[in-house]
């Protein structure tokens, strides 16, 4: 097996267009479609599919994480744009030009990876200054070049140390300038934050955003980390059994999930199972044993159809069982837990069916922890409900 910065020099090498090509600033600001296109692609390999077929666009400036559990595809896909792994079908468009069956130094795509894969014999200027260098650029472009990259990520004064002299914060940033120096169409970056600790890993996040921002770089992001994509990205692409599930905003992936799949993986949820008793325009009312609730269908569902509700655990509230009026859905259950964890408390309740519930609240000193037997409310715009279908 190729060590990291092997199989980094092996596609840095590749993967740099020539001198006689385009420049990729100038057909970054000219060309006004998708900056990425990818149109029906799919990977087998014999009888199974590492990716079914999938059509997926990126915009000029745009941050799109591709996330899912491993072996979803996402990492198929980025591949495949990259040009080290070819489609069994579809094709792949980069700056309004077919890139499918191109070679990796035919694409203007920078790839930044999951290790450092810094050369360690190579200054910071001279890793920097690789992809240029492969372009054929001129000494004067080069030593320009890698100044303003360094000034950009904050490491001036960095230039002629090696990578062994740095800390791992500051080879990750170096990696990052190096796929980015030559201004390319697509930056693709396969998990590269995934080494790090949780503290440098948020600092990344920020600062990779922050970056990606100010130049107006388009992304194409691989994780398996639902935190990170939520964090960083304008679009999560999520996949799921080598396919594509949902392409959304973070906040519309969170709030209006089209599968349980979706809801359960970004996030926590509450599961009641049900029967539809009725469809009516976007809302259904449900029968969960002896409770009636009403929800937002989030596919298709009629009545008689078997059901899933889910309700996020922000969105549950408790009262005592002698109030009045509680308006919007309500079932009796038994507080079995509370936790108090820093800003926020978590209840686990079970419910008279044998569910277990949990609520999620803001630490408050003064107010008493949920105990005994409560009311569990949420309003029917935080009920997602999900036929058999899904």
């Amino acid at each position: 097996m190729r060590s990291a910065a092997t199989a980094s020099m092996s596609f840095e090498a590749a993967s740099m267009p020539s001198s006689r090509g385009s420049n990729a600033s100038v057909g970054a600001t000219l060309f006004p479609g998708p900056k990425l296109r990818v149109s029906g692609v799919s990977k087998k390999y014999g009888d199974a599919y590492a990716l079914r077929e999938s059509d997926l666009e990126l915009r000029q400036g745009e941050f799109v994480t591709l996330l899912g559990p491993s072996g979803s595809g996402k990492t198929t896909l980025l591949m495949m744009i990259a040009g080290l792994v070819k489609p069994t079908s579809g094709d792949i468009w980069i700056d309004g030009r077919v890139a499918t069956h191109q070679q990796p130094y035919e694409r203007d795509v920078g790839m930044m990876f999951q290790s450092y894969a810094l050369f360690p014999h190579m200054t910071v200027g001279e890793n920097i200054a690789f992809p240029l260098k492969m372009k054929g650029a001129s000494k004067e472009r080069i030593r320009d070049a890698v100044g303003e990259v360094l000034e950009q990520i904050k490491l001036p004064s960095v230039r002629n140390r090696f990578p062994s002299e740095l800390s791992g914060g500051q080879q990750q940033r170096i990696a990052l300038a190096r796929s980015i120096v030559h201004r390319p169409s697509v930056v693709l970056m396969d998990e590269p934050l995934a080494a790090l600790d949780k503290s440098l890993r948020t600092h990344m996040q920020m600062e990779i955003r922050q970056l990606q921002q100010a130049l107006n770089i388009t992304v194409l992001y691989v994780t398996h980390d639902q935190e990170e994509a939520m964090t960083m990205s304008d679009r999560i692409c999520l996949m799921n059994e080598a396919r594509i599930e949902q392409v959304a905003a973070p906040s519309e992936l969170y709030f209006s999930p089209h599968s349980v799949f979706a809801a359960g993986f970004l996030g926590e949820s509450n599961c009641l199972d049900g029967i539809v008793e009725s469809v009516e325009g976007g809302t259904a009312r449900v029968r969960h044993g002896g409770d009636v609730f009403e929800g937002r269908v989030m596919n298709a569902a009629k009545a008689g159809d078997a059901c899933r509700l889910m309700v996020r655990p922000e969105a549950i509230s408790m009262a005592t069982n002698n109030v009045g009026l509680v308006q919007g859905n309500a079932i009796p259950a038994d507080v079995t837990s509370h936790v108090i964890g820093g800003a926020v408390s978590r209840t686990t309740l079970q419910t008279e069916t044998g569910v277990l519930l949990a609520a999620t609240q803001l630490t408050a000193r003064s107010a008493p922890p949920p105990a005994g037997t409560v009311l569990v409310t949420f309003s029917p715009q935080d009920c997602l409900v999900f036929g058999a279908n899904s």
